[in-house]
């Protein structure tokens, strides 16, 4: 396995770049309000997902495997979000 540093470095900007969506709204709109904590956590997050991502793209060889771990990674990342941000669970830490 080796370390794709291009790869590592456009992860990193997409995710900055995604962190800038709502703190650029934050300015324009009461409706977004993000606190420290809320853009520490999807931050980690994102970079959990991406580095995953990075693993998975480096290390699996079977296309079809890839692709399975690539939808399976999507997913979680998704349902996490949602619990996180609305509760659709109803676990402890799920949003309001």
């Amino acid at each position: 396995m080796t370390i794709n540093k291009k790869r590592i470095a456009t992860i990193l900007i997409v995710i900055s770049a995604l962190l800038l969506v709502p703190l650029i709204a934050m300015q324009f709109n009461s409706t977004v309000n993000w606190s420290t904590f809320d853009f520490a956590i999807a931050g980690i997050i994102l970079l959990a997902a991406g580095l995953t991502l990075e693993f998975i793209l480096s290390s699996v060889n079977k296309k079809r495997i890839r692709n399975i771990l690539i939808i399976l990674l999507i997913l979680f990342f998704l349902l996490l979000w949602a619990e996180l941000a609305v509760g659709i669970f109803g676990s402890p830490f799920a949003g309001s």
